[in-house]
């Protein structure tokens, strides 16, 4: 029985040299949440830890201004 070998996600802000994620992108970051308004792991998106954590606090900064939604309701 093989293997799978999985290749290894390359971060998308380290690609395009992207120096600071910038809060008030809400399509870039609509792309790291899910459809209940989750915040997409690391290990899922690709992300590299840095940028995970940039990710991260742009997305809650994004919430506080009402920018994105806190949560999504389901209908």
């Amino acid at each position: 029985m093989r293997r799978k070998v999985y290749r290894r996600r390359v971060c998308r802000f380290c690609a395009d040299k992207v120096t600071e994620i910038d809060y008030k992108d809400v399509a870039t970051l609509r792309r790291f949440i899910t459809e209940r308004g989750k915040i997409i792991p690391s290990r899922v998106s690709g992300t590299c830890s840095p940028h995970q954590r940039a990710l991260t606090s742009s997305i809650k900064r994004a919430r506080n201004i009402a920018l994105i939604a806190f949560k999504e309701v389901p209908v």
